[in-house]
Order: C-alpha cells, then structure tokens, then sequence
C-alpha cells in the first residue's frame, strides 16, 4: 500500500524488418491505466516492443537488464507463445513474488493449457484486457495475493491449492472511447531518436466485433458479435496525430470495415486531413464480407481523391461445401465476378484471399475456384488453414477427421490431413502455394497477370506450375535459391520473403525469370500476342521496387527526386516497344489494346522498400512498384 509499481508489457511482432510493428495493445494498456484516477500516480509502465526477429536472449537482456519489474504482462499470439512463456520462466527466478499476466487471442479461454504448459504464467485474461488489467493492477496496489483474484472479473488465475480458477466474464464495451487514445495521450512514442515517425505503418481501430462467426477465425474475441465503435472526433484527432508524423499509411483492425455509416465519415475525415496536411497516402483494411452501398461510396471517395488502397474479396473458398464448413455466409458467386469486374474497369487495386485447407475442399475443388477467381482478380493471396484457439474448427477436430501438428518454433496447430484431404494432396498444394505466393500476391506479374487472362487462355495456375518445373529443371546456378526457399517453404513463412527478396533484389534472379518466360510460357500463347505480351513481362521487371539484397553487388544508381512531398527513385528514358499501360488500361476496361505503339516513359519507384520486402506483406509491397508520371499524380 503507498508504493509505486513496477509494470512491464511485452509485445512482438511478425516480421524480422528494420521498422518496428506498431504495439497497439500495450499502448491501449498502458493509456487506460494511467487514466484510472485508482492508478496513475502509482505506477511506472514500460512497453517493450520488440522486432519478430529478436530471439529470447535479446528479450530477457533489454526487459530484464536495467531492473526487475513487480508485474511482466504479455501480449501473446502463435508466433511468439514459447518465447514469452520462457521469458515468464527467467522472471520467476529474478522476482519470486512478481505477477506474470497472459493476454490475447491465442491464450484468452485457454488458461488450462497455458498454466499447464508455463507453470509461471499467474494469470490469463479471457476477453479485452484494457479494462481488467487495470483491475489487475489496483489490486496489486491494495496487496491482494496472486492466488486470491476472485474480484476481478474476466480472468482465470491459480488459486491456494494451484488449481486454475476463472472469474465471471466481463461484459464487452459498448463505449470504447473509455479506452483513451496511445497516440493522443502519448502512451505509445510515435518516433525514434530523429524525430521520425518509427513504426512501418500506423495501425487505428474505428471498431471492434464482427457479426460473423466463421470456423476458423477469432477475431479480437468478439466474433458473432455487435460492433462497438470509437468516437468520429477521436479518430479524427489520431489521424491529424499521423497527418504530422508524415505517415503514409493508415492500417486498419476492423473486422469489416465499410459494413457500418460511419466508416464512410471516417473516409472523408481522412481525404480531409490529407487535403490538410498532405498525409496520409494510402489506407488499407479488412473490407467487409458482403459489399454494400456504404462500401461503393468508400471507394469512390477513394479513388476521386487519389488515396491509394487494396480492395479485397475475401472469398475463402469458392467450394460449396467447404464454405458450408465454414459457417460462411458468402457473396453470391455473380456478385463478387461483378464487383471484380467493377474495380477492374475503375483502374483500382483489388485482390482477392483463399483458404486451403478448410475441411470439405479437395485439390481438384481448390484448383478449379483458383482459376476461376484468377479469370477476374490478378493478385490472390492464399493461405494454409491454421487451427486457432476458440474456433470451431479447433473444437471440432475428430468430426472433420483433423490431423494437426504444432509448430517447433511457434504454437500454432498446422492441419496435415482430414477427411477430404490427404498428407500427399496437402504437400502437393503447398508446393503450388508457395509460387503463388511469390509471383501472384507479391504483385510480381501484375500486368502480365491482365494479358494472359484476357488474349490468351492460360491459367494463372498453369503459368505457377511451370515455374515451378522449369526452376526444378534448369542448370543456371541462379535458380539454386529459389529451389533451397521451395524446399524450406513446405515448413516456413520465412521462405517466401526469402525467395521475394531474391526476386526483387538481383539481377539474376530476374534474368531467370525473363528465360523461364520465353521457353515455358510464350509457347503457349497465341503466336501474334507473343511479342506483346513479352514486352508486358518486360514492364513488370522494370518496374519492380527499387531493392538490393544486400551483399550481392552495388544498387543501381539512381536519382531520388521529390514529388507531392514524397521522395522517388527515378528512372529516365525507358524506352518500351509497346504502351504497356495504355494496353493495360484497354484490357482491363475491355477495349480493343491493338500492338501498342513504343513510347519513352519516366519510371518512379518510392523510396524505402527495404522495409517491407521479405515480409510477405504484399499490401504495403505494392505502393513500392515502379509506376509513370501519370499514374503517380492519380
């Protein structure tokens, strides 16, 4: 009673890249307790927020090095459960009597594993956590023991006997701005020693719940659940925050945003303040499941005042009866073709998301809704089914027939096989995958993805296996990498931004490329489109982002110049046998592209692609591509 506590929170994330991920959570955390009037003047709150390459050793000597804390809380997800569970191990040694406090998604409801796994972990929090931590905390203050939480509601704890007890729920929030702001409050430190903004992109929330409840998802906690929303003058306010710091874009953790009114308000306040202070450039989102006149609205908005976004159909599955498995109330199939269609004739970015995996999909189901989506969306981004705690699919293992194992590095359930797909059909997919990946989600043949789908009858996944055979085939050395990053990435993520980064980042990885495409791909053209959609590969080279791996020879030199405030990479007099993007434009609105006629075009390329290339995060990759003077001023 009367001292001061000593509270660190721990947050990492994914990607091993030189700018930090933003700690959104801890920054929530920290702000609400230092607004509780139970609270503020009794506590030192640090957040450590940590890159997703650091390993423990790195972890234990930043938290542990300048003193130990009274209570260590964690932000926890897949990826890094095993490593905060033996940094709780080392905190137990230095400090007997401190509080270990797990909170998230992947461990909120899973106290018993938790604790049966890291006998060190005190307490899990089931739900928010911005609201009973601070509970948490005022009861440490009043010197309540840690086996004796029974008054704060939504966590489980070890009681006397160390059996795990779990307290009544707490009621979600209906008034989030209960929650005060870490960028208006300053909770989180927006930039580093330089005064520059420090984190890759800036992550905000306009709401929280979903009313979907798909078998594979838990987002936030609230699925099949009302949406709550922030305040328009708050989120006004964080924006201007942003607007300052020069930030380019805004990444959204909404569920589904554009299902409410109010994200329209959100969109205008944005053109506002971009109108205002020149930023921010670009805003992405989960989009919502099912479009309606709020969304359309959106993207006009969007488009009519040049800010940048991808605009996703995330169709899952096109598989009738995997969706049924789902519990996924999905467009109607005319309906996404249409909207795909719409966004195509408007020039705008969209991409569409699959699953593999889901139970009541075979290959053949999967291939055959793979090129069927790929006839109206050139990037797909596919990803291997997950088991996530709380979702049906995990509490439904042995009715679906799931065979599952955990990863060695992380906790996530990866699925080997079920009742309608065997080991060797997983392996088979996975391979197919990995290019699609690389080549399709990473943008790699964006334009060339348009040309072949509209003056040839090539499949998208045609064109993937053949790379994929060509580079198991091929005698230039140059293909050794990307066959090493094949191999790995049956088990890895990180193979992917590995072989992302050799693509993008040295000559020989495109000069294979450009021979895999004239000895496997144009002989399967029409002959009269051959040199045309040559020339479209061609482009989609050049205009890769301005990126060297490192220690594979000197960048190219060139230019940086300023346009509308931002720095570009510039490339003078490219000469192109064909408009490219004049041809693009006309096959993507279903005019006549004719040959093309050769121009000389400026290329620019935003500076600071290093950031993101590697991480596989191809929504931030894209705003990195080459584009002309034209497309850059739309």
């Amino acid at each position: 009673m009367g001292e001061r506590l000593s509270v660190h929170l721990v947050q990492q994330g994914v990607w091993d890249l030189p700018l930090e991920s933003m700690p959104l959570a801890s920054g929530y955390l920290k702000a609400t307790a230092l607004a509780d009037q139970r609270l503020a003047d009794r506590l030192d709150i640090t957040i450590h927020n940590f890159n997703g390459g650091d390993r423990v050793m790195t972890m234990a000597e930043r938290i542990f090095g300048e003193g130990v804390p009274d209570v260590l809380a964690f932000s926890v997800l897949g990826w890094n459960f095993r490593r905060f569970g033996a940094l709780a191990e080392t905190f137990r040694q230095l400090n007997p009597d401190g509080l270990v406090v797990f909170g998230g998604t992947h461990v909120s409801n899973q106290a018993q594993r938790v604790m049966r796994l890291f006998p060190e972990v005190d307490v899990v929090v089931n739900g928010e956590g911005e609201l009973t931590f601070a509970d948490l905390l005022a009861a440490q203050l009043a010197g309540a023991r840690r086996d004796r939480l029974g008054l704060v509601s939504g966590i489980s704890y070890r009681g006397q006997d160390g059996q795990v007890l779990t307290t009544l729920p707490r009621e979600r929030m209906e008034d989030l701005d209960q929650i005060p702001s870490p960028f208006l409050t300053g909770a989180i430190d927006l930039t580093n020693d330089l005064g520059e903004f420090r984190f890759d992109v800036a992550l905000m929330e306009t709401n929280r719940g979903c009313p979907y409840k798909c078998s594979f998802c838990y987002w936030g906690g609230a699925v099949g659940q009302r949406i709550h929303a922030f305040s328009r003058q708050r989120l006004r306010a964080e924006l201007e925050v942003f607007a300052r710091h020069k930030v380019h874009t805004i990444v959204l953790c909404d569920a589904n945003f554009g299902i409410l009114p109010i994200d329209a308000e959100f969109v205008a306040d944005l053109v506002e303040v971009r109108r205002k202070f020149g930023y921010p450039r670009a805003l992405e989102a989960s989009w919502a499941k099912n479009k309606s006149a709020v969304f359309f609205d959106i993207v006009r908005t969007i488009k009519q005042h040049g800010l940048k976004s991808s605009f996703t159909l995330a169709l899952q599955s096109l598989s009738d009866e995997a969706l049924r498995g789902m519990n996924r109330r999905n467009m109607k199939l005319n309906a996404w073709e249409d909207l795909a269609a719409w966004l195509d004739r408007e020039g705008l970015e969209c991409y569409a998301e699959l699953i593999w995996g889901a139970p009541g999909e075979t290959v053949e189901s999967f291939m055959r809704g793979y090129d069927k989506l790929s006839r109206h969306v050139s990037r797909i981004a596919v990803y291997p089914i997950h088991l996530l705690p709380n979702t049906e699919y995990a509490e439904k293992k042995q009715e679906y027939g799931i065979v599952s194992v955990r990863g060695e590095d992380d906790d996530f359930e990866y699925v080997l096989s079920h009742d309608t797909m065997s080991q060797a059909d997983n392996r088979l997919v996975k391979r197919f995958l990995f290019w699609s990946r690389v080549v399709a989600e990473n943008a790699v043949l964006r334009h060339s993805w348009v040309g072949l789908r509209e003056l040839t009858d090539v499949t998208q996944s045609t064109v993937l296996r053949s790379l994929d055979e060509w580079i198991a085939r091929t005698g230039d050395p140059a293909a050794e990498p990307l066959r090493a990053a094949v191999a790995r990435g049956q088990n890895s993520d990180v193979a992917y931004g590995d072989a992302v980064r050799y693509i993008f980042g040295t000559p020989d990885a495109t000069a294979l490329l450009r021979r895999w495409w004239d000895e496997a791909v144009l002989p399967l053209v029409p002959p009269h489109r051959a040199e045309l959609l040559r020339e479209i590969f061609r482009y989609d080279l050049l205009t890769l982002p301005a990126y060297r791996l490192p220690d594979t020879g000197p960048a190219e030199e060139l230019p940086v110049v300023e346009v509308g405030g931002a720095e570009y990479f510039q490339r003078k007099g490219v000469a192109l046998r064909a408009d490219v993007p004049a041809v693009v434009t006309a096959l993507r609105t279903g005019a006549d592209p004719g040959v093309g006629e050769p121009i000389v075009v400026d290329l620019y390329y935003r500076v600071g692609a290093e950031v993101f290339i590697g991480s596989t995060n191809h929504e931030q990759i894209v705003y990195f591509m080459g584009v002309t003077e034209a497309e850059l001023s739309h």
